[in-house]
């Protein structure tokens, strides 16, 4: 029987690349952010070079499944009905075709910039080597079926990962190796009733697989986050539930983030309801009230904190630029 290859349709591959996306090959495919951008003109870092050393210059925001997911969560800025919430069982590309793929485009993305006054031809000629991959850009990685090959093949180049799932397929998770450096849970509720109100899922088990997900959690040996990202009106509540799940997770850091209004979620949620880093703290300072637990890092530009039970010596050696 022939299995046909993954492809992306057309309409939406034009208006993906519309919106400054990169396919690389059949089903994969890169972005810079804008604090990549904002990098290599000095003009600042993600906070996520504050929280965990990452350098935002050289780092590869990709993902191997761009209209693959399982969820319509109504803060995501990606177009719902782009998305194909079936499984992956089409013919996939092989993961070291897919990074050379990225990374070619990649450099093409960053080419303008080796003329720009501002930015040192150093940090340039970095940016052409990412050194970390963010697997996070759109859709759910955990369906792309060689998944642990490649975080291999990432790591056989000298990257680190970070792998963001939205938890519901945690045999995949389960059964991964290598494991990414750094596990990204993305908690889209604290409950049932509001997980369902939020991340309006395709599949019937949804909010059961990430229990079991939570439950997987501490038997992973590699760097874990929950992260939050809040929307008032729909999952910025019940503070203490998201407490409770934390700890039973025995992830190293929980990171409430307010939900950014852009791209497809200005048509669902209004810009008004926005959570300003104010709220955020706010809502961070009820999650840990209750428990061992502190905020030790915050980033009023991205609207963001980072809490657990304690700080780790190992943030402070690596904050890079």
């Amino acid at each position: 029987m022939t299995v046909v290859p993954c492809s992306i349709p057309e309409n939406v591959r034009e208006k993906l690349e519309k919106q400054q996306y990169r396919i690389a090959g059949n089903h994969s495919a890169v972005k810079t952010c804008t604090w990549l951008k904002h990098s290599l003109k000095g003009e600042g870092s993600c906070y996520k070079s504050k929280f965990y050393g990452i350098a935002s210059h050289q780092c590869l925001q990709c993902t191997p499944a761009v209209i693959w997911c399982n969820l319509k969560c109504v803060f995501c800025w990606r177009s719902a009905s782009w998305y194909n919430k079936e499984p992956m069982n089409c013919k996939v590309d092989e993961p070291k075709e897919v990074i050379d793929q990225m990374i070619e485009q990649q450099r093409k993305l960053v080419a303008g910039y080796n003329a720009h006054p501002a930015v040192p031809n150093k940090k340039y000629l970095e940016s052409l080597n990412p050194k970390h991959a963010a697997i996070s850009l759109s859709g759910e990685p955990t369906l792309y079926p060689k998944l642990s090959e490649l975080i291999e093949e990432f790591h056989s180049r000298d990257m680190t990962t970070f792998l963001v799932t939205n938890g519901t397929n945690p045999e995949i998770l389960e059964n991964l190796d290598p494991l990414p450096t750094q596990l990204y849970v993305t908690l889209i509720a604290p409950n049932k009733e509001l997980f369902e109100k939020t991340a309006r899922p395709s599949i019937k088990n949804a909010w059961d697989k990430i229990k079991e997900t939570i439950q997987l959690l501490p038997s992973l040996d590699t760097r874990k986050v929950i992260r939050l990202t809040l929307v008032p009106g729909y999952n910025m509540e019940q503070p203490e539930e998201y407490s409770k799940i934390f700890m039973e997770s025995e992830a190293h850091f929980l990171e409430p983030k307010g939900f950014m209004s852009v791209g497809d979620a200005r048509k669902r949620l209004p810009y008004e309801i926005m959570p300003r880093f104010e709220k955020i703290n706010e809502f961070s300072k009820a999650i840990v009230a209750d428990h061992e637990l502190q905020i030790i890092d915050k980033e009023e530009d991205s609207a963001v904190t980072l809490i657990a039970k304690e700080d780790y010596s190992w943030r402070n050696l690596k904050k890079t630029e």
